[in-house]
């Protein structure tokens, strides 16, 4: 008895650290890329590897992990889930540990933005849980079953249906929940200011510079109502598929009177080339690149400012059009703080993934139940006979 507690509660680290992990990489797939682009670095093959193929590989490790977590929390193919887990993490903790120890990148982006952990934390986790796998991997059979096998196929599909509809969309749109310092009703003028004043603030290298070394970053901030910033960390890779709404968006700022700037790290031969190649008007400045990939995961995508406050953001693939922009930003939407806060967005993820499973699991055991108690009776029967 003592055993199969140990072996359940192993089991329950285990996944819900998996779960957890995999759908904070899932939820914002370009910040697993750009923390796998960090690993390549690193160990100096960055050079060798398209962004496209690490792209890739931070959405397939991502839906891997979540489905590994989920299938272990329901005793899924115990045997075989329990061995690639523990392979998993006989692979990931030397690894965890070297990084630690070399320390060639801050941290490993194990939950992503969601939950930052030292090198050092990370190592000790992965030991946890490589502890953890080994009790699990030796008594598989111990873990309970939440569903029968017959309908086990529904929870893996279904699962990896949904992880990879988030990861999707976080691509073509935006992360569905946003972990950053810049989110949307983040006060930039207050943090920059308690920056200033010498306190612990993630704006550090937050700076804003004209084409001419002109720094503007307070000013800017500082500015009373709307400022739109067009933000692309890097002009030689920036989707040019949509460059016709930007300018559109700029004609209409430039219409009703509010500032647009275009922020970006690349040097002035990028610049002079996006704007030959899409006829843009606005003005470009200098931002620390990693700074400008913290605000928004797209290149380019478009932020709205409001007294400071970041109000709006828009990837590139759905930037406001006409009808959004029909009259002056005060009357319009866009021009307000969006009403899907974080509890609504909770309880969509319920809805439409959590709900389903919990109704499947007891409708499960349901039928599990009323089976064993037909087999109970017709044995019964027997007997008496």
């Amino acid at each position: 008895m003592t055993k199969k507690i140990l072996v359940n509660i192993a089991r329950l680290i285990v996944a819900l650290t998996f779960i957890l992990s995999g759908f904070a990489k899932a939820v914002d797939p370009m910040g697993t890329h750009y923390k796998i682009a960090d690993y390549l670095a690193a160990i100096h093959v960055g050079t060798f590897i398209p962004d496209f193929v690490s792209l890739i590989a931070s959405v397939i490790l991502s839906a891997a992990e979540f489905w590994l977590g989920i299938c272990l929390l329901f005793a899924i193919r115990r045997r075989v889930v329990t061995r690639i887990i523990l392979i998993w993490l006989a692979i990931m903790t030397p690894l965890t540990l070297w990084l630690a120890i070399a320390n060639p990148i801050s941290d490993c982006g194990c939950f992503g933005d969601a939950v930052v952990l030292t090198n050092w934390q990370t190592f000790w986790k992965n030991i946890i849980l490589l502890g953890c796998a080994l009790l699990i991997a030796r008594f598989p059979l111990e873990m309970m079953r939440f569903i029968s096998r017959s309908n086990q196929w529904i929870v893996m599909n279904f699962t990896a249906l949904f992880i990879l509809i988030v990861a999707g969309r976080a691509l073509y749109d935006l992360p569905y929940f946003d972990f950053r310092p810049y989110h949307i009703g983040t006060d930039l003028r207050k943090g920059w200011q308690q920056m200033m004043e010498g306190e612990e603030s993630p704006y550090t290298d937050l700076f804003i510079e004209r084409e001419d070394g002109t720094d503007i970053t307070d000013s800017l901030l500082n500015l009373k109502g709307y400022v739109f910033l067009m933000v692309s960390p890097h002009l030689e890779k920036a989707d040019e598929s949509q460059f016709d709404k930007f300018n559109q968006v700029f004609e209409y700022a430039q219409e009703k009177g509010y500032p647009l700037y275009g922020l970006t790290a690349s040097g002035s031969r990028a610049i002079e080339r996006w704007r030959n190649g899409t006829g843009a008007e606005y003005e470009f400045c200098q931002t620390d690149d990693i700074v400008l990939k913290t605000m928004i995961r797209s290149n380019p995508g478009l932020i709205l400012l409001h007294d400071g406050k970041i109000i709006r953001k828009w990837s590139n693939n759905n930037l406001p059009d006409e009808s959004v922009l029909s009259d002056r930003l005060e009357k319009t939407e866009a021009g307000k703080m969006p009403e899907d806060s974080v509890p609504k967005k909770i309880m969509t993820i319920f809805l439409w993934y959590i709900l389903p499973l919990v109704l499947l699991t007891i409708a499960d055991r349901l039928w599990a139940w009323s089976k064993w108690i037909k087999k109970k009776e017709k044995s019964n029967k027997i007997y008496q006979f």
